[in-house]
């Protein structure tokens, strides 16, 4: 391994002190603009490559995130969405000298003590929950462990600063083109009960229905998968008054729906209408291709490390003092909002993208 180059290089390369050296490059008062550059050029000579540790001791931070997935692992293999979301961190914080320290855990137990070990080890200067849950224990505790963290698609009331995306107009346009369609008979494969953003799905499309005068029909609980889409496309299809017309709380349980609705045979969409929800570059492969609701995983990850580091360099505590305004930058199709409890960001809303999956209902 070539031996690094050491700050005392670079200072006698620029002629100047060591301290002038640190203040340069940590951006720090006590320079001029010219000695700066000097000393910026110096570095980039002789390839100097900042050390973390030099800069974690004298800046008193980690320079990581943590993201702790408690789903099955099989999720993360199966999901695009979490790929984007993950890439969308990145895209913020690997500019910014951060790096993102992925964790997984199934049992509730088990995901609370990553999150006390990774603030009690000072491994991370703060954290992201996504996959909210009702009444989530992460919330307290990571008040509780003075551990700075951005909430994704929480509930009204959120005490955290979060990133939020509206499914409630995407949902909305669904229900318009259903319905304009002819459809009457309606069902709905939800994610489970216990996350905030099933929940938030569910109330769209009932509200949305109700206000279209039309019944909002069975409520069939998946788990996000291919394979729950399919269970629930068993349940359905085999009732008497099965549904015209069905919207499934993810594109993978949508596929699935598909599969199993073309195992038994029953037509898409000449029998049954088929939506899905996230916008995933699968959907628009298989056949027929799927109508769905483009989200911004991407987006909603960028926006979320904004708001962490945010509230990292700002000194936002984790009650939920850090917004935008604390010096996130806030990028296109995003709104700052003054949501009850720590503020945030909302990114543009869920779209619908319709495809060949939805059609006229059966004469």
């Amino acid at each position: 391994m070539a031996d690094r180059v050491t700050i005392v290089e670079v200072a006698a390369r620029a002629g100047v002190a060591i301290s002038s050296v640190s203040s340069a490059l940590n951006d720090r008062p006590g320079v001029s603009d010219r000695t700066r550059a000097r000393i910026k050029q110096a570095a980039d000579d002789l390839g100097f490559v900042p050390s973390v540790r030099g800069r974690s001791l004298s800046a008193k931070r980690a320079f990581a995130v943590g993201l702790v997935v408690h789903r099955d692992p099989f999720v993360l293999e199966s999901d695009p969405f979490f790929g984007s979301f993950i890439g969308g961190l990145e895209s913020v914080l690997d500019p910014r000298g951060y790096a993102l320290i992925l964790q997984m855990g199934t049992a509730a137990d088990e995901t609370l003590d990553r999150y006390r070990r990774l603030a009690a080890g000072r491994r991370v200067d703060g954290v992201v929950l996504n996959e909210l849950a009702v009444d989530d224990p992460r919330v307290p505790l990571v008040q509780q462990l003075g551990l700075p963290a951005v909430g994704v698609n929480p509930a009204p009331g959120f005490p955290l600063p979060a990133v939020r995306q509206d499914v409630s107009a995407g949902v909305r346009e669904l229900v318009e083109h259903l319905v304009s369609l002819g459809h009457r008979r309606f069902a709905h494969v939800a994610g489970p009960s216990r996350f905030v953003h099933a929940v938030h799905r569910v109330e769209a499309w009932r509200e949305a229905l109700i206000a279209s005068d039309r019944d909002p029909g069975l409520v069939v609980e998946a788990d996000f998968t291919y394979e729950g889409g399919r269970r629930a496309a068993v349940d359905l299809l085999g009732r008497s008054d099965r549904p015209t017309a069905v919207f499934c709380a993810n594109d993978l349980a949508a596929i699935g729906f598909m599969t199993e609705a073309d195992r038994l045979g029953v037509r898409v969409p000449e029998e049954i209408s088929v939506a899905g929800f996230d916008g995933i570059e699968l959907g628009g492969y298989v056949r027929p291709a799927l109508t769905t609701m483009t989200t911004s995983p991407r987006l909603l990850g960028a926006e979320a490390a904004r708001l962490l580091l945010a509230a990292v360099e700002g000194g936002g505590a984790a009650a939920g003092g850090a917004s935008v305004g604390d010096g996130a930058e806030v990028g296109a199709g995003v709104d700052v909002v003054a949501a009850t409890g720590g503020g945030g960001t909302e990114i543009e809303p869920a779209r619908l993208l319709v495809r060949a999956s939805t059609g006229a209902v059966p004469g």
